[in-house]
């Protein structure tokens, strides 16, 4: 009960101070929860980044982790990067791609979604902060070989759909997927950076990829998942074999966590906030 309360209070201190719009935001929140209107919550940060979503807890989480909180930390994993390439898979609702593309000068963004619900808003937020000259949006999901991949839905930008869930009942639906490779280098050249941050489907498109493919890869930031028969330690020798190698990890709890690698030495990670 008190953790809740005090997440509750955390998120009401950085809506207010992390959103020009903050008031707002908290008063559709409220009103929602009780008549389930407004449908769509829209944030405006200090910034000027604007993401529009689904007015659902569920779709909320991400909008906070990167606009606030930093959690990729892209200014620190991209550093020496110049004018980049960065693959974005399981972009979610678009908040780290027009996050990249705005802190990173001269970036080229690939946003890969599978969920069809969520890639609406994708594509609607690449639109409306005025990035579709830089950040190109795909409703496709990315695995080790072109086909087709079935992903749990709940609907609404859950920060839930992937593989991880389909044991739970929850609606599936079979989306059109990409191999890793054509992933990588669909700018024309390697990506430089690459987020991954997919819900268990990291193991089939990394572990099925050749490790040749990624190397033009300087950079790679991802949250790993605990899928059963997997682990990150399965990952972690796939990108050693592949040149890239961990620079910082933060394991949320027994197979979570956020794993950061790079081909070349970069400065100590930041401290935590």
């Amino acid at each position: 009960m008190a953790r809740g309360i005090q997440l509750v209070g955390k998120r009401l201190n950085q809506t207010v101070r992390s959103f020009s719009n903050g008031p707002k935001v908290l008063a559709d929140i409220a009103v929602h929860a009780v008549s389930g209107r407004p449908e769509e919550l829209e944030y405006v940060s200090r910034e000027g980044i604007t993401i529009t979503i689904p007015n659902e807890p569920g779709a909320r989480v991400p909008v906070y982790e990167i606009l606030v909180e930093d959690e990729y930390r892209i200014g620190w994993i991209a550093q020496g990067l110049e004018a980049p390439v960065v693959l974005d898979v399981g972009a979610h609702v678009g908040c780290f791609s027009v996050t990249a593309a705005r802190r990173l000068a001269g970036s080229e963004v690939y946003s890969y979604e599978a969920s069809p619900t969520t890639s609406t808003y994708l594509f609607r937020n690449i639109e409306q902060n005025g990035l579709t000259d830089r950040v190109h949006g795909f409703h496709l999901a990315v695995r080790a070989e072109d086909g087709e991949l079935e992903i749990a839905d709940y609907g609404a930008a859950s920060g839930h759909n992937g593989v991880l869930h389909l044991d739970e009942g929850v609606e599936r639906v079979t989306v059109p997927a990409v191999s890793m490779r054509e992933a990588l280098t669909r700018s024309g050249r390697s990506a430089d950076l690459v987020k991954i941050d997919t819900e268990g489907g990291e193991y089939d498109m990394v572990l099925g990829s050749d490790p040749a493919d990624w190397s033009g890869v300087r950079r790679v930031v991802m949250e790993y998942h605990n899928l059963p028969g997997h682990s990150w330690e399965e990952l972690e020798g796939f990108f050693a074999r592949a040149g890239l190698h961990t620079v910082d990890r933060a394991p949320y709890s027994e197979g979570l966590g956020m794993a950061w690698l790079s081909r070349d030495e970069i400065s100590a990670p930041p401290t935590p906030a």
